[in-house]
């Protein structure tokens, strides 16, 4: 990622993919790790927040977590639908409302709900094996948030 004049521009293989303004990165950033957080405070597990910024020009940040059963990979969905509405942004898209994913597209910022073997069945970690890992709950103590861990 170049940082020019309050744009970012993400290279691949020295090529411009995306030019971004500054501000709407770092507020991608803020809804992942917001939604990082609600997972957790669901009890979902390993949640990681993928940063794809300099990989790809479709979306920002993935965020992934893992629940037990249906009922709490819908409960994880669902909050993060109202989370983001709150924060004036609505979900774009869903997948997986009876799969062992759930999938919720909100542009910038995509929320995966795996059930353990989904997960290890898609393995979007290895898939995305460039994206950088976010400490997200590092930003959210910048962003004055208690992490919930």
């Amino acid at each position: 990622m170049i940082k020019t004049a309050g744009q970012l521009v993400a290279r691949s293989h020295g090529e411009p993919i995306a030019i971004r303004h500054e501000d709407a990165v770092r507020r991608s950033l803020e809804h992942a790790c917001l939604l990082a957080n609600l997972c957790d405070s669901y009890r979902g597990r390993e949640t990681v927040v993928l940063d794809l910024t300099h990989i790809s020009p479709l979306f920002d940040f993935f965020v992934i977590t893992t629940g037990n059963n249906r009922r709490q990979l819908v409960s994880i969905a669902e909050a993060g639908d109202d989370l983001m509405a709150s924060r004036g942004t609505e979900r774009l898209g869903r997948e997986g409302s009876d799969q062992p994913w759930i999938c919720h597209d909100y542009g910038d910022v995509v929320l995966h709900v795996f059930t353990e073997e989904g997960r290890k069945l898609y393995d979007l970690e290895n898939l995305w094996g460039d994206a950088l890992r976010v400490d997200y709950p590092e930003v959210l103590k910048t962003m004055g948030v208690s992490p919930v861990l």
